[in-house]
């Protein structure tokens, strides 16, 4: 049984800790909570931020995780002492300080990963020390008479040694040694390749190459990782142009504070970081987010940072599994952006969003996502249609993959790769169709393998078969159809039997790229058989359809989000004249209850015409062979006037008329008009309803109104 003790803090620390926290058991984890005293009001109490007893409850734990605790200058701290201990030269020292300086706890890690956003998928982590450097706490003000023989700047003498203020950059071997060596080995433990050492040797001549010599003996003990030494304003630089090409950033204590808040803006936030201390003891979590004592009480404050830290704890209890499930639902949460906080671009609360991913945890979504990705200037000019896009996503649903994004782009090489890098990591599949022919102006290929940084080679056993496949068609055996034989390092081939340029299929970012040639009668039987080989059917989502008519799109999605304001169920709306479709997905083992079904059905019954998907002009030929009658010329062959007799089905002929007329309708100037339709049956019942249309679309509109009429005057009858 592992023992943790939460420090909630200031601000919103109470707020995330008590969102955040019963994750612990939703996991079931064999992990003791208790609780402490952290933090600014401690100190506006007993002139002590960490009180004695909070000291000794963290000797009886293997770890602390902390919320978030303000720290103010020497004056406010000053004024915001008791009266009692005011004027009594009690010093404020951070609480966050004394964590480190007490627990030896030199090591401030924050991983950093990709989570969403237009760039390519990348893990990294900076390392920053906590205790030397030039945050050791040797800061001056005024140059006095014991250094001024050696302090010496032509500026000092401008208005003399009382205005001058001076830090020393404090680099110790015995620093420097323990927190390489502990940079090494969580490289090694968390499988990174790389450790690059951020520092200014080339200006902080003396202390750079001291720190240089240190880090290159401590890297000579660990050959399986590459070790390196760049300018700190370089790392910056690359960090934010291309942050994949990095493992672990390790750096002194003012340069690794910047590097990792400007890794967390990678990230997308202080919102989304967390971070670890470590060292000689016992070691704490926290989310680098801080109070934010303007957002306390608000229930406002975006809880990732929480969950994130909490994982990076359980990681280190050793419970690896449990801290990689609150990751991806964390990240799932996010990417859907269905119940998100304010900073994330939704509406949310703290509690709301902590409840999204605990659910997410204990029920993870079956629906996987995909977006498809057609290649060509001929598309884009239109001088061919499209049909791809509609025909590889129809593919896509029946396999149960929810298509996110359609994308049309030019044979361009970093058109391709910017997409397919927004692309990768935020869907589990990422279709790529069109451009890779054996010409130079299909640029597919070099895209895919610029964006997936594996660089192209070529593949012998299938430049023969593409050979056989060229005489087969009896095309010349060119030597730019070489080109159709190159493929990503890595990739797997997928083979076409009715062209030349097989597909293939590689691994990015935790997404499957799949590239396949343009023509649709290859595109098409290639995904086909790709989806047959890679995916497994799982069992699909509840699906829950309503076809509604005489009433906006508008209204049904605020009657839905009023009944259902927060869910991480998947609600779609499509306009299809005159009709709103709704649809309502829920996972497998989360039906929709049946109070909320009854519910949804009572709102929109005044305007259902089916739950199955069938229009009202479909559900009346089902049940008669219809005739109209009216004395409006244009309207009876708007309405197809002809009447058809089906054997089995009684005739119907029911009297329908419009106001204003179709043919003043027809002439008039007016886009958007008002229209009353009355129908009347053999046996009287009557109907009648008004509606607004679009001149446009009176084509589609008018004959399901007229169907849904006689739809509803024959359930009066029948009632």
């Amino acid at each position: 049984m592992k023992k943790v003790l939460i420090l909630p803090g200031d601000g919103i620390g109470q707020e995330v800790c008590e969102a955040a926290l019963p994750v612990i058991s939703a996991l079931n984890l064999p992990i003791t909570l208790s609780w402490g005293e952290i933090g600014w009001e401690c100190w506006k109490k007993a002139g002590d931020p960490v009180p004695a007893q909070t000291w000794d409850k963290i000797r009886q734990v293997d770890a602390v995780l902390v919320g978030a605790i303000t720290s103010k200058g020497k004056a406010e701290a000053e004024r915001a002492l008791p009266a009692h201990l005011q004027g009594e030269s009690i010093a404020y020292l951070s609480p966050v300080i004394q964590l480190r300086q007490r627990l030896g706890l030199f090591a401030n890690i924050r991983p950093v990963r990709y989570i969403e956003g237009a760039r390519r998928p990348f893990r990294c982590c900076v390392i920053r020390e906590n205790t030397e450097g030039l945050y050791s706490g040797m800061d001056f003000k005024g140059i006095g008479a014991e250094v001024s023989d050696w302090l010496k700047h032509p500026n000092i003498d401008k208005y003399g040694p009382e205005e001058a203020a001076w830090t020393v950059r404090l680099q110790t071997r015995f620093g420097l040694e323990r927190l390489f060596y502990t940079t090494f080995d969580y490289a090694r433990q968390h499988h990174f390749s790389r450790v690059t050492f951020a520092d200014k040797p080339n200006v902080m001549r003396e202390s750079g190459h001291f720190a240089a010599e240190v880090f290159y003996e401590v890297a000579a003990q660990f050959s399986d990782i590459a070790a390196d030494i760049q300018n700190v304003d370089a790392v910056a630089l690359r960090l934010v142009l291309k942050p994949d090409e990095y493992g672990v950033i390790v750096a002194e204590n003012m340069f690794g504070d910047i590097l990792s808040d400007l890794a967390a803006g990678m990230m997308g936030g202080l919102g989304l970081a967390p971070s670890a201390n470590v060292g000689s003891h016992i070691p704490y979590f926290e989310p680098v987010h801080g109070s934010a004592p303007g957002m306390a009480g608000k229930n406002k404050a975006n809880p990732s940072a929480m969950f994130y830290s909490i994982a990076l704890m359980l990681d280190y209890l050793g419970f690896h599994r449990q801290a990689k499930a609150i990751d991806l639902a964390v990240d799932r949460v996010i990417r859907e952006g269905k119940i998100t906080t304010y900073d994330l671009g939704g509406t949310a609360t703290t509690q709301q969003m902590a409840h999204a991913i605990i659910r997410t945890i204990n029920a993870p979504a079956v629906t996987r996502t995909a977006c498809v990705i057609t290649i060509g200037d001929e598309l884009l000019s239109g001088q061919y249609q499209n049909s791809n896009q509609q025909h590889l996503s129809q593919l896509l649903a029946a396999a149960d993959y929810q298509v996110r994004l359609q994308i049309v782009c030019a044979d361009n090489i970093r058109q391709i790769s910017r997409i397919l890098n927004a692309c990768c990591g935020q869907n589990e599949l990422v279709v790529v169709c069109g451009g890779l022919g054996p010409t130079s102006d299909d640029k597919t290929r070099e895209a895919v393998a610029n964006a997936v940084n594996h660089p192209l080679i070529h593949h012998e056993n299938v430049w023969v078969t593409i050979q056989q496949q060229l005489r087969k068609l009896g095309v010349p055996d060119d030597k730019s159809n070489r080109l159709q034989a190159l493929f990503p390092s890595g990739s797997r081939i997928l083979a076409n039997p009715s062209g030349t340029a097989p597909g293939f299929y590689i691994s990015s970012g935790g997404s499957q790229v799949v590239a396949l040639p343009g023509p649709p009668s290859q595109a098409l039987p290639m995904l086909e058989s790709y989806l047959s080989l890679t995916n497994k059917r799982e069992a699909g989502k509840n699906k829950y359809d309503w076809m509604l008519i005489g009433i906006s799109e508008g209204e049904v999605e605020s009657k839905v989000r009023e009944l259902l304001p927060f869910t991480e169920w998947d609600i779609h709306f499509l306009w299809k004249s005159p009709y709103v479709l709704m649809q309502i997905e829920t996972p497998p083992s989360q039906p929709m209850q049946q109070s909320i079904l009854n519910t949804l059905d009572e709102i929109f019954q005044a305007h259902l015409v089916s739950k199955n998907n069938k229009t009202a002009v479909n559900l009346l030929n089902d049940v008669c062979d219809i005739s109209w009658a009216t004395p409006d010329a244009a309207l009876s062959v708007l309405l197809l006037n002809e009447k058809s007799v089906t054997e089995g089905k009684p005739p119907l002929c029911a009297e329908v008329s419009i106001n204003p007329t179709l043919a003043s309708v027809v002439t008039s100037d007016n886009l958007l008009e008002k229209m009353t339709m009355s129908v009347r049956l053999q046996s009287g019942a009557t109907q009648t309803v008004a509606f607004p249309y679009k001149n446009t679309l009176l084509q589609k509109s008018i004959p399901e109104y007229a169907a849904w009429c006689v739809l509803n005057a024959l359930a009066t009858d029948n009632g």
